[in-house]
């Protein structure tokens, strides 16, 4: 008995540490085949048309929110790109170029770490006061999600829709937590609805 309970136990050992393996594929660091894989096929579907790219804006000055008393109208009083994050903003661009991606509309929320964003990126840009962040007012925060829901969820007429927008106005319509910078694919499935398809970091561009 006691024999045939050791047989058992390396044989799950053995099954548990070939389930790990496997899985480890699916679970790669950037840079790997499994992420390689997976941005091809972002960048295949975005040549495509017909996407919309919900965008962080690029890395900024350290800090949450913006200072106190700062005013939409004046980029002094906000918290801005930094160097890094404009950097960050044309590399997007430039590997959208490189692989032919066709952009239709530009939509940002009216702050300027996100205009200077879409402008760096995409070199031009329509203001749309719905991506704007409701991180200190949330009593906006449905009314603003499901505008955008609503245009998220209908195909683009012409190329890809980007909007550049808020880490809290992402979240709240995806549920992800995006990094500065960072882009997220969605297949718009008509009526309101969206499908995630992936994500791209700029830093892996």
């Amino acid at each position: 008995m006691i024999e045939n309970s050791q047989r058992y136990l390396v044989l799950v050992r053995r099954i548990l540490s070939s389930l790990i393996f496997v899985l480890a594929g699916f679970f790669v660091l950037p840079g790997g085949s499994a992420w390689a894989a997976e941005s091809d096929t972002l960048w295949a579907l975005l040549k495509g048309g017909g996407q919309v790219v919900l965008m962080r804006h690029a890395a900024t000055d350290p800090g949450v929110g913006d200072p106190p008393g700062f005013r939409l109208e004046d980029c002094a009083t906000q918290r801005n790109l930094s160097s890094e994050g404009r950097d960050e903003a044309r590399r997007v661009g430039e590997a959208f170029r490189a692989r032919g991606i066709p952009i239709g509309r530009v939509l940002s929320s009216q702050w300027c770490r996100c205009l200077e964003t879409a402008r760096l990126a995409f070199g031009t840009v329509e203001p749309w006061p719905p991506l704007n962040s409701f991180f200190k007012d949330r009593s906006r925060e449905a009314e603003q999600t499901q505008a955008v829901r609503q245009l998220v969820g209908e195909r683009p007429a012409e190329g890809n829709l980007v909007l550049v927008t808020h880490q809290v106005n992402i979240s709240a319509l995806t549920g992800l937590f995006p990094a500065q910078g960072e882009l997220i694919v969605l297949a718009p499935q008509g009526h309101g609805t969206f499908r995630v398809v992936g994500r791209l970091s700029p830093k892996d561009l």
